[in-house]
């Protein structure tokens, strides 16, 4: 017994004497070497930028840390009656910062830009050219017309361009040295995009005839008629002829999509036309040559959302045509060293350049354009001579912001305005914005030849009222935000264009011109969107909300969703269940925000305290609180739930008269059924 007893004492104090084992876990470890690497990158990336010279740019700028809105104050008669006009092209002369990794750039950029109601050509260039001086944003034409789509003949002499000036689009010629201009083609039908033959003497161009867009050649000496060279059920558009001028590029929907093709003008038989592009689920457009014509470029917008520059190489055109960079529009620098872009945004439009070499380095930082480009030319130009002398003036106004100073308004609130002759459930504006909703109706009409906007579906709504489960921020309760009926689709007199940034998912609007006779909108060039197709019994319409149509509509289309932009109307993002649900998709919704968020908009018809919500209380119930799995122990801890009470609960139901007495079926849209029940109030 003492012997068993010293050998147990022994063991005691050996386990007593031993040092301590702690058991750590394998998933432990790995979180705490994930912290340690990610508090690594953060304090060592200056260091690492300062040492390799990397330029970290984030994709995004970061919010401001003040969340404080102050409460806004009613304008005076004088401030709000001020005319403001809200697309208005700006140019900046300022310098941009000198730095060796940005070259200068040479010649000129012809463009041309929306200026209020009408488009012009102008002429820029941003950079310094070693004198100091700048050449500002240039006015090269002006009137109550559009002059769209540029073409700088091979002499630098001459402009080839489309414009309505006389009623119907045709294409003039304007010489840069006089300014004065001729008229190269006199028809009734849409003719745009004209690209110059090698040699000066022909002309390629775009024209609308029998219903679809097709290839032209055209003598400029105007020697014979013109020479049809597509003659496809697909629309074929946007030529651009190639250096060595014997190619026709061009944008063909002949395949079911928007892809870049080439026409052999070597090759009279069928096969003289080949498919350049095979990019799936994505539209190509705008094709331009590099100056030694072995480079194609073009823009391409991918079913994801995607905008990205496309450089194919003639030499070798098994290989497959490789991204370049990002952007909507691209044209080459007169040594083809570099490209020149459009970045195109829901609501802004940009300018940037950059190098063809692996890093793409950034010739032209990202300049802001305040209005969409019909065109867009990067030449090596010296002089455009007296028209250079012409300074940039801001256009007209286009309507003036009257305020209703009566005393029906509460002090540092708006009031909100009775729309006439607009038939809504509540025809009301607020009082900033119904004079551009009436404006905007009046030249809509004017444009179109039929009032879309006499009919809304909803323009301001009470909070009383209320609106579609999920609906967040709603615009219409600050009456800056209308609805107009969608009717018209199932007519055709109305097309929905779906249009991706990123992850979010816009709509452009299309309106059919009344008179399809030329002198009313342009040939639509985008494949519509088809939202009844999500119940044809296909999967993949039902599960994507809806599908492209098979062929682009012919006739004559006003762009809606542009005219709204220039009244300062804004469209607004679908939301993320648009695809399962129709009234989320909110492609019929305009939004006039002024530079408000919703809740300023809304602190200006409403006292702060309406945008209080409560707070759920919670339960006495008490039940177990799940733990982070990293942070759980091996035996739960258990909790004591109180006994319950009874309760007397009342199985009763309720009176006849609170039940559904009435259900009725509308069928708004086809192939849409909408189940309307009314209920008669105790």
């Amino acid at each position: 017994m003492d012997n068993e007893k010293k050998v147990d004492t022994h063991r005691q104090s050996t386990k007593e004497n031993s040092p301590r084992q702690i058991v750590i876990q394998q998933r432990t470890i790995f979180i705490f070497l994930f912290i340690n690497l990610l508090l690594l990158v953060v304090l060592g990336l200056p260091y690492l930028q300062n040492w390799f010279d990397i330029p970290f740019n984030l994709p995004f700028s970061l919010p401001s840390t003040e969340t404080t809105t102050p409460i806004p104050e009613k304008r005076t008669a004088t401030q709000a009656s001020t005319p403001t006009l809200h697309q208005t092209v700006t140019a900046s002369a300022t310098a941009i910062s000198s730095d060796d990794r940005i070259s200068k750039l040479e010649g000129a950029i012809i463009l041309s830009l929306q200026e209020g109601l009408d488009v012009h050509l102008f002429a820029l260039q941003p950079l310094d050219r070693g004198d100091g001086n700048f050449l500002p944003l240039t006015r090269l034409t002006s009137g109550h017309w559009q002059d769209i789509a540029p073409a700088l003949h091979p002499n630098k002499n001459q402009l080839a361009f489309s414009t309505n000036r006389d009623g119907y689009w045709d294409l003039y010629l304007m010489e840069l040295r006089e300014g004065s201009t001729i008229q190269l083609t006199h028809t009734n039908e849409f003719e745009s995009s004209p690209t110059w033959s090698p040699d000066g003497i022909w002309l390629a161009y775009e024209g609308f005839v029998d219903g679809n867009l097709e290839i032209f050649i055209l003598p400029v000496d105007g020697s014979q008629d013109p020479i049809r060279l597509t003659n496809n059920i697909g629309a074929d558009y946007q030529p651009a002829w190639s250096p060595a001028g014997r190619q026709i590029a061009f944008v063909s929907t002949r395949g079911g999509s928007s892809q870049i093709w080439l026409a052999d003008l070597d090759n009279t038989m069928e096969d003289r036309f080949s498919q350049v592009s095979n990019i799936p689920d994505a539209a190509a457009s705008h094709p331009a040559w590099s100056p030694d014509g072995r480079y194609l470029t073009w823009g391409a917008v991918t079913s994801d959302g995607y905008h990205n520059i496309y450089v194919w190489d003639s030499e070798n055109p098994e290989v497959k045509p490789r991204i370049s960079g990002s952007g909507d529009w691209a044209v080459w620098s007169p040594d083809g060293k570099s490209i020149l872009v459009v970045i195109e945004t829901p609501t802004e439009n940009f300018l940037t350049a950059y190098g063809l070499d692996e890093n793409l380095s950034i010739v032209l930082p990202p300049w802001k354009i305040q209005a969409p480009v019909s065109g867009l030319i990067w030449a090596d130009i010296e002089t455009i001579g007296s028209l250079m002398e012409q300074d940039y003036t801001s256009p007209t106004p286009l309507w003036d912001t009257k305020v209703n100073l009566d005393d029906s308004g509460i002090e540092g609130r708006w009031n909100l305005i009775e729309l006439e002759d607009v038939t809504a459930p509540y025809p009301k504006l607020h009082d900033r914005v119904d004079e551009s909703f009436q404006t905007l109706r009046s030249t809509l009409s004017n444009m179109v030849g039929w009032d879309l906007l006499a009919d809304l579906e909803n323009a301001y709504i009470p909070l009383s009222a209320a609106l579609s489960p999920g609906t967040k921020e709603e615009w219409h309760y600050t009456g800056r935000a209308f609805s107009f009926n969608t009717l018209p689709i199932n007519a055709g007199w109305m097309v929905v264009v779906r249009e991706d940034f990123g992850q979010r998912t816009y709509w452009r609007i299309y309106l059919r011109a009344r008179f399809q006779d030329g002198t009313q909108g342009k040939p639509l060039y985008e494949f519509p969107w088809d939202f009844n197709s999500r119940y044809s019994g296909r999967p993949l319409p039902y599960d994507q909300g809806g599908d492209q149509v098979s062929a682009v509509p012919g006739g004559y289309w006003v762009d809606m969703t542009h005219i709204a932009m220039i009244y300062g109307w804004e469209r607004l993002p679908a939301l993320s269940n648009w695809q399962s649900s129709y009234p989320s998709a909110r492609f019929n919704e305009f939004v006039f925000t002024e530079g408000l968020n919703w809740i300023s908009a809304m602190l200006e018809v409403y006292p702060r305290e309406v945008l209080l919500t409560l707070t759920p209380a919670p339960t006495s119930t008490a039940s177990n609180t799940p733990s982070s799995w990293w942070l759980k122990p091996p035996v739960p801890i258990q909790t004591a739930t109180p006994i319950p009470t009874s309760t007397r609960t009342s199985t009763s139901l309720p009176p006849p008269s609170s039940l559904p007495d009435q259900t009725k079926t509308i069928s708004p849209e086809a192939g849409l059924s909408v189940t309307e029940t009314t209920t008669s109030m105790p």
